[in-house]
């Protein structure tokens, strides 16, 4: 009996000095800043930590006016997995003895070995320069930049939106692909930083500023970076996007069969689609852009399904599996409420596109809009989406998109 006594009064107090070093363990609320290390470059980010209702933990980067929230969950009594919402990719993260946490941010794509190391330390709210280093600023660069990239091929000029007081600086790099989503940091002197992190990797923008009205610097995604020159120009613009990609001489429509996430073939001729317009996406949950423009059609369709317009989301994943991208598509299905059809049309390849869309004479990037007609003809297709952090931008195309949508749903049946 006295054995017994003795082995529970050990086990009690096993219990309490683990459930004392798990407490201890936990993640700081609060603010937080982190810094990837990619290659010789620190690439900082900051997030918020917040204990949701449930004792769920979630923490939400911060990029000038945008907020993306994570959930995550502890595996060990001083390790956690912050999962990238509709990214396959994850945080995966040491609690060390002082509070901070070291850790990877990996892809969760079978086969793909790419993981980045982090740290981050809790209660510190800058980007890159800590209060009270700050320097002047040898020049204010807020406005609209024209972008060229170097580089051996011909590359589409690019657009920089800076907003800059003081010190800080937010900014956006616009491509005819899409944008770099909201970037946020400072300028140092002669030097301005910035940085983003929304999910699916950190982004970056290293430069210096040559006159005020002329800059240069890198660009940075994940491990690839590329060099640039800009000019100040307040009419920089990018090319025509309903201009990039077409249909081959000879093609006025397209056709095509690929299986939804129940595994049934779904094709444009199906009568569901008869007689109605019908938006294409060609997309892929890998895709930050295509994320964004899945946030603005989702509740769009919602609004104007009952007129006679349909969605169709091909999606083009990081692996051709089609239970690989069941679970990606149901992740985003789920998460903006999709209610339009989404389609596993293969992998993200540009030349599985051309395959697959053989009516297609030029596909340059993810995402792509198709709009089709009541007649079953392709009237307009868009390359790019430029998202709610464009500003102006987005604003343009939300009403020329709109408005084109308007004259087409307008139509009589054929």
């Amino acid at each position: 009996m006295k054995i017994n006594r003795l082995l529970f009064a050990i086990f009690l107090a096993a219990t309490a000095v683990i459930s004392a070093y798990a407490q201890n363990k936990q993640m700081k609320e609060g603010i937080w800043r982190g810094v990837f290390k990619v290659g010789e470059t620190d690439v900082p980010f900051n997030f918020e930590v917040k204990k949701k209702p449930g004792n769920q933990l979630v923490l939400t980067a911060i990029n000038g006016d945008r907020r993306d929230d994570f959930n995550a969950k502890y595996f060990s009594s001083d390790s956690l997995q912050v999962t990238m919402n509709t990214f396959e990719a994850a945080f995966f993260a040491k609690i060390e003895n002082d509070g901070s946490l070291t850790g990877v941010h990996k892809s969760l794509v079978p086969g793909v070995n790419r993981a980045i190391p982090f740290t981050a330390q809790p209660d510190k709210s800058y980007r890159f320069v800590e209060p009270g280093k700050e320097i002047k600023p040898a020049a204010d660069i807020t406005g609209k930049w024209l972008v060229k990239i170097q580089s051996d091929k011909p590359v589409a000029d690019r657009v920089a939106v800076f907003e800059q007081k003081g010190n800080k600086l937010n900014g956006i790099i616009l491509s005819i692909t899409g944008d770099s989503r909201e970037l946020q940091g400072n300028v140092q002197g002669n030097e301005f930083l910035l940085s983003g992190f929304t999910g699916s990797g950190p982004s970056y923008v290293t430069g210096k500023i040559i006159d005020g009205k002329s800059i240069e610097g890198a660009i940075g995604f994940g491990v690839n970076a590329t060099k640039f020159t800009a000019v100040k120009d307040d009419n920089a613009a990018l090319a025509d996007a309903y201009s990039l990609t077409f249909l081959k001489p000879g093609y006025e429509k397209l056709d095509f069969t690929f299986p939804d996430l129940n595994g049934k073939q779904v094709s444009l001729s199906d009568e569901k689609y008869k007689g109605k317009v019908v938006v294409i996406e060609l997309m892929g949950t890998w895709c930050p852009n295509c994320i964004d423009q899945v946030s603005f059609m989702a509740p769009w369709y919602k609004e104007n399904r009952s007129k006679g317009v349909e969605i169709i989301g091909l999606s083009f994943e990081a692996k051709d599996d089609y239970e690989f991208a069941k679970r990606t598509l149901t992740k985003l299905k789920t998460r903006y409420d999709v209610q339009y059809d989404l389609l596993f049309a293969g992998k993200n390849d540009k030349n599985e596109v051309a395959q697959k869309l053989v009516a297609l004479k030029e596909f340059i990037a993810f995402p792509t809009t198709i709009i089709v007609g009541r007649d079953g003809k392709v009237k307009e297709i868009h390359t790019g989406f430029s998202g709610k952090g464009t500003g102006q931008f987005y604003d343009d195309y939300v009403k020329k998109w709109n408005t084109d949508l308007a004259k087409l749903i307008a139509e009589p049946l054929p």
